[in-house]
């Protein structure tokens, strides 16, 4: 089932892979690279990535089952509908995970704890970041339209040049948040009130 990969990698670069619909166990990946590489459908159980890089990736549908994730980024990949929620956060080291011109469209952060997340120059379209402590994070340049935000901590999270997010002020905690001159104007939204020019 493995036989892609050793039970333990380090530093390895892999390129080119197409492992569509794979099923990986008990893995373990430190400081390794991918790049233009397949696993749309596929699934990590109970593995670990350390330091790693995905470059140009088809991530849609991954199934990351009790995996552990830290210091990951994604570069230029498409990463439609991963359940983040399905991962093991509890032993997860402070260094984030960073999603760079990359699509996350109808994925979910529900409820976890991702403190200086970097979502940047992103497509993060129906997102579910409901619950989930995202404060310090940097959400620059990214498209949240239809995403969705309640009882969200987002302090001190910069949603410079972000667009089409709905959040709510009144349900979520944006203290020193920041946010673009223009598209901060949708934050009024909540407040029932009516703009004129």
């Amino acid at each position: 089932m493995n036989t892609i990969f050793c039970d333990d990698n380090f530093a390895e670069d892999y390129e080119n892979l197409d492992l569509n619909n794979k099923e990986f166990v008990n893995l373990e990946f430190e400081e390794c690279s991918f790049k233009k590489c397949n696993f749309s459908n596929s699934k990590f159980k109970n593995s670990i990535f350390l330091g790693c890089s995905f470059y140009n990736c088809d991530l849609t549908l991954l199934g990351v089952i009790n995996s552990k994730f830290s210091e990951i980024t994604f570069i230029d990949c498409k990463i439609i509908g991963v359940d983040w929620t399905k991962a093991c956060w509890d032993s997860l080291t402070t260094k984030p995970m960073k999603f760079q011109t990359s699509v996350l469209n109808s994925s979910s952060f529900y409820g976890l704890n991702l403190e200086r997340l970097i979502i940047k120059g992103c497509e993060a379209k129906d997102v579910d970041f409901r619950e989930a402590d995202l404060k310090e994070s940097d959400f620059t340049f990214t498209d949240f339209t239809d995403a969705t935000f309640f009882n969200t901590n987002l302090t001190n999270t910069n949603f410079g040049y972000a667009k089409e997010f709905n959040i709510n002020i009144n349900h979520n905690i944006l203290d020193g948040a920041k946010f673009s001159r223009y598209e901060a104007i949708r934050l009024l939204s909540c407040l029932g009130i009516e703009l004129v020019d």
